[in-house]
Formats: structure tokens, C-alpha cells, sequence
């Protein structure tokens, strides 16, 4: 009812627009019972937060009590490129940073079933001569720059902004990080070259977090400000430029004494993980982007790239639960790039980060494929096979490779490149890590009976997972745009004078 009087005396394309049953689909009754329970109304402001790592898309909305409380976490399909902020047209990053989303930004005629648009580039990325377009959230798991979901998922974000705007919300935020900006992820990424950009758009992710509010997000100096305020004794707000000096601004103390305070605790944790010795993560793997656990399950070969999944279970047994959507048959999951790992340069080694003697017993010490657990047995039985099971585990020590160098079989030397050649397997499709970690920690072993020991071969892909994959059958059938043309990077967005036009009377 109310979209029909927000439509009121619009024109005939509007009208069509308003009929797209893709972009009309009613918000769930199981989200519409959740937000109920949290204390939400329908129509109140959403706000978005997407982690490459994590390969998560939360929707966070708007309490009656003012504060932001998280209503659903989405997991990503597929999004591509590596950890890092998109820099050009055609690197194939999905970009980082924070954007905002309003209605001339929406498109129910998209080619990939619904989608919105990132708002990419920002003024932040326009100050630093970043090139892109038409970088996207939409569905049909398939990305060249984006965040792809199901359409079944992004139908229903969709219904979520859509519900937001005939609110009254002018626009939502979106805020894209590399991963979640946790002391742990912090002092895994530490020799990371974009860790000056992550430090800056984690004081907008910890504003969001103390405050719970959505963060008031500014530019000057090619950098993020976050919460400004003009000072006391000021007549006007501050006028900010992406490329100019910053105006003079205050936080309000409320807000800066708690990011404080988070922020002391965060590089005290920060600091003790560093002291005892986390592993750096690798980089220029060669992989290109992530995809959930969920739906790598899903998939035959499949694989999470640069993601990671939650400890403690692994791709057979999330194979067995419901996925989230409709996976097409056209989906690509991540794949290593061994020239690009060849090539590579051998990560920068840190004292801290040297693995001790007890680490190399415990990789030695990696359960063989007797010993699996209950769920992995239980999948050997029912023909599963054991490809997927431990494409997440963590690979032995990089300490070990120099162990025993005299017990290596090979007659090739153990150069940089073929250390990161052979630690970028845990991505290939079909390959069992549970055995791999057996026979690296064997191969450094100087004992001759376990260096000669007979490689085994990897398993065949179990083709029986195929099956149950379903067709790509939408929940709602609509055809209007569904034979646009495909754009490089996504789907076309709709012109602003059309759907933007829809919310003239709430703006």
C-alpha cells in the first residue's frame, strides 16, 4: 500500500518498474518474525557491511531505539580480485571502503536477476585517480569485480533496501572491508602493503562498533574522517574535498573517548599475537577472489579461494545442509594461478614468525586418513570421497621446509617459488590436504623410509555432487531485462530520473 502511494502520478515506465515482480518481492515472513524480535519495524533504515575474507554480507537495520542491531548475515557466493581496494578499471577487485546506496542506484532490470550499485568510486578513491564502474551486489553467483549472491539472497536484500527507502531512508551505507578488523586478522595481514588504507577505514568500522550507529563519513587530504563536527565556537559546519586541507572539525568526545578505548585494546591484542609469533598470511597467491564455504560444499572441485570458513567444519559436511540459494551450473569457483604463484616473491620472514620444534612434531602428528572424524569417515562411506574435507585447514609451519633439507627425494632445488607453489595447494580442486600435510611433514622427516615412501594420488572429483546440484530456476519468473546486455563488471544500472523518481516524495 505504501509503494502504491509513493507511485502515485508517476509515468508509465515508472509504473513498469513498480509491476517488476523480481523487485517487488515481499520481505520474507521468517526476516519480517526476526525483526520483530529484535525490536525492528519493516520500513526502518538498513545498513550494509561486506568481508572478503570471511565471505559474509551482513544486513544490519535499525531498532526503535536508535541504535543499529544486526538482522542477517549472507554468505557471498563469489567475489573476486584479491584483499585489497579496487585501484583501476579492469583489475577485477571487488572494492573496499565505504559507499552509499540510494534508489537511482537500485536496478530491478538487471542482467544478473537484481542488483545495486557500490557507488564505486568514491570521492576518497576519485582523489587518488582510481578508475572503475558499474561495480555491483547481484545475484548469479558470478563476479568480475563484484559481490555475487544467489538471486534468492539478493531478492531478498533487495526487499530489505527497497522496505528502507519507502521508510524514508535517503540512503544506505555500505561498507566493504578486506575482513573483519580484528586484532587476530590485524596481525595476520601485518606485512600487508594496504595496511595503512585498512588502519584508516577500521576507524569508521570502530565508530559503527561502539556507537552502533551509522557513521557520519567525510573526505579531505585523500583521507576518511569520520563523525566530524564543527568545533564550538564554529558558525557552520565544515566543508570538506577528498583532494583539499581538512577544514577544522572535532569528534564529539563521546564518540572518540570509546574508539579510544576499543582501539587501546585492539593494539594491546594486537601486540601480544605479534610477540608470540602469528603467521604472516601469504601474498600474490595467484588466486583470484573467494567464495563461502557454503556453496564451495556445493560445488564439485570447489574451493573457498581466499576465504575462509568457520573452524571446525569442513566442505562434506556442510555438502549435507541446504544451500542458500540456487548455485547455477555456469558458476566458477576460485582457482590457484600457478605462473602468478611462480612468480611471485618469496614473503618476507620475521624472527617472531619462526615456527618452534613443537610445531614440527604437531604437523607430523596430522591424523592420516585412518583416523578422520566421525563426519569424515561417514562421508567415505557414503562415496563422498575425502577431496574436500580440509580445504581450509591450516598448511604445516612454514618453519619445517627447512628441517631435513637432505632428506628431499626431489632432485630439483627447493627454491621460493616452488615453497609457494606447493603451499598454494591446499587450493587445488580434487586434492586431499589431510594426506599432503602427512607427506610434507614425512618429506622433512630424515628418515629414508618415510622420504621414499610412494606419493599418493589425488582423488577423483566425485562427480555423484553434480547431481545434486539444482538448475537455475529464480523464485520468481519475470523475463522483463533478463536479456539486457551484459556489462563488463556486472549489470547495467538503471537510469535515476526513473526509479530514483519513485522516492520523490520521501526525500
Amino acid at each position: 500500500m505504501t509503494a502504491g502511494v509513493l507511485l502515485s502520478g508517476c509515468d508509465t515506465d515508472q509504473v513498469s518498474l513498480a509491476t517488476n515482480a523480481k523487485a517487488n518481492q515481499p520481505v520474507p515472513p521468517k526476516l519480517i518474525a526476526a525483526m520483530a524480535e529484535k525490536n525492528m519495524d519493516l520500513q526502518s533504515p538498513i545498513l550494509v557491511r561486506l568481508f572478503k575474507q570471511e565471505a559474509e554480507l551482513e544486513v544490519w537495520k535499525q531498532t526503535r531505539n536508535g541504535q543499529f542491531a544486526l538482522l542477517k548475515t549472507y554468505p557471498i557466493c563469489r567475489w573476486s580480485g584479491d584483499l585489497g581496494p579496487k585501484v583501476r578499471e579492469g583489475d577485477r577487485q571487488a572494492p573496499e571502503g565505504f559507499y552509499s546506496i540510494n534508489p537511482s542506484q537500485m536496478n530491478p532490470q538487471s542482467a544478473y536477476y537484481l542488483s545495486f550499485n557500490t557507488g564505486y568510486p568514491n570521492a576518497f578513491d576519485k582523489a587518488l585517480g582510481r578508475t572503475g564502474s558499474q561495480l555491483m551486489v547481484h545475484g548469479d553467483c558470478s563476479s568480475r569485480g563484484c559481490y555475487a549472491m544467489t538471486d534468492e539472497q539478493i531478492a531478498e536484500i533487495y526487499s530489505l533496501g527497497r522496505e528502507s527507502f519507502f521508510g524514508g531512508q535517503k540512503a544506505f551505507q555500505l561498507q566493504a572491508y578486506p575482513f573483519k578488523m580484528t586484532p587476530v586478522n590485524m596481525a595476520k595481514h601485518r606485512n600487508n602493503p594496504n595496511m595503512a588504507f585498512w588502519k584508516m577505514i577500521k576507524e569508521g568500522y570502530d565508530h559503527f562498533e561502539v556507537t552502533r550507529q551509522e557513521p557520519k563519513v567525510d573526505f579531505c587530504e585523500k583521507k576518511y574522517v569520520f563523525d566530524a563536527a564543527k568545533p564550538a565556537d564554529a558558525k557552520r559546519d565544515p566543508v570538506f574535498d577528498a583532494s583539499a586541507k581538512c577544514p577544522a572539525y572535532v569528534i564529539p568526545e563521546e564518540i572518540a573517548s570509546a574508539v579510544r578505548e576499543k582501539q587501546a585494546k585492539d593494539e594491546a591484542e594486537y601486540a601480544k599475537l605479534v610477540a608470540k609469533g602469528t603467521p604472516v598470511a601469504r601474498m600474490n597467491t595467484g588466486i583470484d577472489g573467494g567464495m563461502n564455504k557454503v556453496f564451495a560444499a556445493k560445488i564439485p572441485e570447489g574451493s573457498t579461494g581466499l576465504s575462509e570458513g568457520a573452524e571446525g567444519t569442513t566442505l562434506q559436511m556442510l555438502a549435507m545442509a541446504k544451500a542458500p540459494g540456487t548455485i547455477p551450473g555456469h558458476v566458477n569457483p576460485p582457482k590457484p594461478n600457478f605462473d602468478a604463484v611462480a612468480s611471485a616473491p618469496a614473503p618476507r620472514e620475521e624472527p617472531v614468525v619462526a615456527a618452534p620444534a613443537t610445531n614440527t612434531r604437531v604437523a607430523a602428528a596430522a591424523p592420516s586418513e585412518k583416523s578422520g572424524g566421525f563426519f569424515s569417515n561417514l562421508g567415505r562411506k557414503m562415496g563422498l570421497g575425502t577431496a574436500d574435507t580440509t580445504a581450509t585447514t591450516t598448511p604445516a609451519p612454514q618453519a619445517t621446509a627447512s628441517v631435513a633439507p637432505a632428506a628431499q627425494t626431489s632432485t630439483t632445488p627447493a627454491t621460493a617459488a616452488s615453497r609457494l607453489k606447493a603451499a598454494v595447494t591446499r587450493f587445488v580442486p580434487g586434492q586431499d590436504k589431510s594426506k599432503d600435510s602427512v607427506k610434507d611433514a614425512a618429506k622433512d622427516t630424515p628418515k629414508p623410509a618415510v622420504a621414499a615412501a610412494k606419493p599418493v594420488e589425488p582423488p577423483k572429483p566425485d562427480t555423484r555432487l553434480a547431481a545434486t546440484r539444482p538448475a537455475l530456476k529464480p523464485s520468481v519468473s519475470d523475463g522483463a531485462g533478463d536479456n539486457a546486455p551484459m556489462m563488463a563488471g556486472a549489470a547495467p544500472v538503471v537510469q535515476s530520473n526513473s526509479f530514483d523518481s519513485r522516492f520523490s516524495a520521501v526525500k
